[in-house]
Formats: C-alpha cells, sequence, structure tokens
C-alpha cells in the first residue's frame, strides 16, 4: 500500500489527542488518516483522468470526512476549528 506502518503511526502521534499512546480511534486522527488518502487519490486523479472507479472512491472518502467533522462540530466546536487549521481544510 502507498502508506506505510511508520507514516500512518506519524499522523496517528502528530493529530491524535493522546501524545503518550497511539491514538487511532479519534475522530482527529481518522481525520488526519482521510485527508492524507484524499490529497493521495487526488494526485492520481490528476494523472488518470478516466479512473472512474478511484474517483467513485474519493467522492466516498469526501463523504465519511464531511460527515466526521460535521459530527465533531456539534459535538466539540473548539476541536473542530483545531483540526480544520490543523488540516488546512475549509468548509
Amino acid at each position: 500500500m502507498y502508506l506505510s506502518k511508520e507514516k500512518k503511526q506519524e499522523l496517528f502521534e502528530n493529530h491524535g489527542r493522546s501524545k503518550s499512546k497511539v491514538d487511532t480511534g479519534s475522530a482527529e486522527s481518522q481525520l488526519a488518516l482521510f485527508t492524507h488518502r484524499i490529497k493521495h487519490l487526488t494526485e492520481h486523479l490528476k494523472k488518470n483522468r478516466k479512473d472512474y472507479s478511484t474517483q467513485q472512491g474519493l467522492l466516498r472518502l469526501v463523504g465519511k470526512r464531511r460527515k466526521m467533522l460535521d459530527h465533531l462540530q456539534k459535538v466539540d466546536i473548539e476541536r473542530y476549528r483545531k483540526i480544520i487549521a490543523e488540516l488546512g481544510i475549509r468548509k
């Protein structure tokens, strides 16, 4: 796969809620992973314009990220604002 175990570990450490242990379940770490995958698929689609299955997967991923961001916004607005600023996502 395009994402090594070490790179995932680094994403979870940088964006997870807990710094002492690897936090893979928090919304922040999942959003960081979704964003990384979205950027990767976007670059792939720039080179391969007719790859429709990748395009469909990208749209699903964007929808998942949007739902998770909406949930995080309802639950804790400060965490939402922080993760938006960290990842450079715009509403």
